[in-house]
C-alpha cells in the first residue's frame, strides 16, 4: 500500500511539477480531463514527443497553450479546437501533415501563434486558415509547399511575421501578398525557395517597413539590371533583410543551375547595367530636415481620396488616431501626422498607408525625417576692422625695416663676417684661354699647405680638325700647378705636337 502511495505522489510531481503544499499538506489533485502521458500546468497543455498519430479526445478548456510537436500527426479533423476557447498558442510542427482542410481551425478565433512548421504541407487553399483573425505569428517554413492559393491568407489582418522559408515555392505575388494585409506585418520569410521571376515594380511598391523584413536570399534570381540596383540600393539604405545576408543572395547567370553567383560579390556580371535603369524603379521617399524643438506636421498624399489612412514610426509603432502611446505624436482627423515638440527618437522613415474602395491595399508615401540640434548663431565678422588693423600693421613694419638702426650686436657680426670672407684674387689664365677650352672644375688655392695633387685641373680642348674624329683629347698634365702655368703641355694623340699651335692656342 506503502508502494503504490508513494508512486502516486511521484506521478503528480512529474504532471504538475514541483509544487508547494497547501495549508491542509497535501498536493493538489490532477487536472481534470489531462489526456493520458501528457502533461498539464496551469493553462498549459504539452503532447510533445509521444507518437501520437491523432490528436486527443478529450483536451482540458482552459488550455491556453497547446503543444502537439514531434509526434506522428497526419490530418487534424474539422472542429476539433472547439473546446479550447482560451486558446492563444498552437503548435504542430514536426509532424507529417500533409493537408489542413476547411473548418479546421474554427473556434480559434483569439489564437496569436500557429506553428506548422517541418511538416510534409503542399498547398495553402482558400480556406485552410480561416477563423484565424487575431493570429499574429504563423510558421510555415521547412514544408513541400509548391502552391498559394491567391487568397491563401485573406482574413489575417492582424498578421505580423509570416515564414514561408525552405519550401518549393516558384512565385509569389507580391502584388496583392495573397491576400495579407499589409498594415501589421513586419517579416515576409521566402528565403531559400525556388523563386525564378520577381516583378521589380511589385518589389518596389511595398513599403519600407516590409522590404526592412522581406527575406529572399537562396532563391535562384535572374541576374537582371533593374533587380540588381533595386537590391544594391536596399543594401545601401541599410535594410537588415539583405545586408545580414548579403553572401546568401544568389541569381542565376546563364539560366542554368550550375551558373549561380553571388549577387553583390560578382560585379562582372552587372558590368553592362546601365545606370538610368534604376531611375524612377522605387519611388524615394521625401527627405525632411527639423531642428529639435521644433513642430513637424506630414500628409499622406495619395492619389485618390483614402478611406483609412493609418502611420507607422520608425519604431515600427502602428500610429492611428488619436495617435501614438507616450502621446508625442499625434494622428489628426484628416489622416495627417503631427509632433508638436519633435526630439531625436523621431528620427527616421515615417510610412503612410492609404486604403480605400480606389486605392492599391498598399499605396504609401514616405518621409525620411532627420532631427538635428540648433547650431549657435555665429559673431557678426567685421571685415572693415580687420582690414584697417592689418594695413596698419604692415606700415609700421615697413617703416621699422626703413628708417630703424640695426642693433650693435648685429652690426659686430656683420663686420665679422665681412673681415673673414675672401674675395677671389685676379683670375687664373686658365680663364684667358680660347672659347674652344673650358674649365670644368677649379680647387680654391685657400689652403698652401696641401698637397699639389689637389691642384689638378682639367682642360678639353674641342677637335679642330678632322683627324681627331670627334674626340676630345685631355691637353693638361696631371701634375700642373696653378700658381705655376709654365709646365703647361698640350697633346694632340698620335699628331705631333706642332698641329697643336696650329689650331690657334697660345699658352703664356
Amino acid at each position: 500500500m506503502a508502494r503504490l502511495v508513494l508512486q502516486g505522489t511521484l506521478l503528480c510531481v512529474l504532471r504538475v511539477g514541483l509544487g508547494t503544499l497547501d495549508s491542509g499538506g497535501f498536493l493538489p489533485p490532477a487536472p481534470h480531463n489531462c489526456p493520458y502521458k501528457c502533461v498539464c500546468a496551469a493553462d498549459l497543455l504539452s503532447c510533445a514527443g509521444l507518437g501520437l498519430q491523432d490528436v486527443p479526445v478529450a483536451l482540458p478548456s482552459a488550455a491556453a497553450d497547446l503543444d502537439l510537436s514531434h509526434n506522428a500527426l497526419q490530418r487534424l479533423r474539422p472542429g476539433w479546437l472547439a473546446p479550447l476557447d482560451r486558446l492563444r498558442a498552437l503548435r504542430l510542427n514536426h509532424n507529417e501533415l500533409e493537408a489542413l482542410g476547411r473548418g479546421v481551425f474554427t473556434n480559434a478565433s483569439k489564437l496569436r501563434l500557429l506553428d506548422l512548421s517541418s511538416n510534409a504541407l503542399r498547398a495553402l487553399g482558400r480556406h485552410d486558415l480561416d477563423g484565424l483573425g487575431a493570429l499574429e505569428m504563423l510558421f510555415l517554413f521547412n514544408n513541400r509547399l509548391a502552391h498559394l492559393d491567391e487568397h491563401a491568407f485573406r482574413g489575417l489582418d492582424a498578421l505580423s511575421r509570416l515564414y514561408l522559408g525552405c519550401n518549393e515555392l516558384a512565385s509569389f505575388s507580391f502584388h496583392h501578398l495573397h491576400g495579407l494585409e499589409v498594415t501589421h506585418l513586419r517579416t515576409l520569410d521566402l528565403s531559400s525557395n525556388r523563386l525564378g521571376h520577381i516583378p521589380v515594380p511589385d518589389l518596389a511598391a511595398l513599403p519600407a517597413f516590409l522590404k526592412n523584413g522581406l527575406y529572399l536570399h537562396n532563391n535562384p534570381l535572374p541576374c537582371e539590371c533593374r533587380l540588381y540596383h533595386l537590391l544594391q540600393r536596399w543594401r545601401q539604405r541599410g535594410l537588415s533583410a539583405v545586408s545580414d545576408f548579403a553572401r546568401e543572395y544568389m541569381c542565376l547567370a546563364f539560366k542554368v543551375p550550375t551558373s549561380r553567383v553571388r549577387f553583390f560579390e560578382h560585379s562582372r556580371v552587372f558590368e553592362n547595367c546601365s545606370t538610368a535603369l534604376a531611375r524612377g524603379i522605387e519611388r524615394p521617399e521625401e527627405q525632411l530636415h527639423v531642428q529639435v524643438g521644433q513642430s513637424l506636421k506630414l500628409r499622406c498624399n495619395t492619389s485618390a481620396p483614402a478611406g483609412r489612412i493609418a502611420w507607422v514610426s520608425p519604431q515600427h509603432e502602428l500610429l492611428v488616431a488619436p495617435g501614438s502611446r507616450n502621446g508625442s505624436i499625434a494622428v489628426l482627423a484628416d489622416g495627417s501626422l503631427a509632433i508638436s515638440n519633435v526630439q531625436l527618437w523621431h528620427e527616421g522613415v515615417f510610412v503612410c498607408l492609404a486604403t480605400g474602395p480606389h486605392l492599391h491595399h498598399n499605396q504609401t508615401h514616405e518621409y525620411n525625417v532627420s532631427v538635428h540640434f540648433p547650431h549657435p548663431e555665429p559673431e557678426a565678422f567685421n571685415t572693415g576692422f580687420t582690414t584697417l588693423l592689418g594695413c596698419a600693421v604692415g606700415l609700421v613694419l615697413v617703416l621699422l625695416y626703413l628708417f630703424a638702426p640695426p642693433c650693435p650686436g648685429c652690426r659686430r657680426c656683420y663686420h665679422r663676417t665681412c673681415r673673414c670672407r675672401r674675395w677671389p684674387r685676379t683670375p687664373s689664365p686658365l680663364q684667358d684661354l680660347s672659347a674652344q677650352s673650358s674649365v670644368l672644375s677649379t680647387t680654391p688655392p685657400d689652403a698652401h699647405s696641401r698637397k699639389a695633387s689637389v691642384h689638378k685641373h682639367v682642360v678639353f680642348l674641342e677637335p679642330g680638325r678632322r683627324g681627331l674624329n670627334g674626340r676630345v683629347q685631355l691637353a693638361i698634365a696631371e701634375d700642373f700647378d696653378l700658381y705655376n702655368p709654365i709646365g703647361l703641355r698640350l697633346k694632340a694623340g698620335s699628331e705631333s705636337t706642332s698641329s697643336a699651335s696650329s689650331e690657334g692656342l697660345v699658352m703664356t
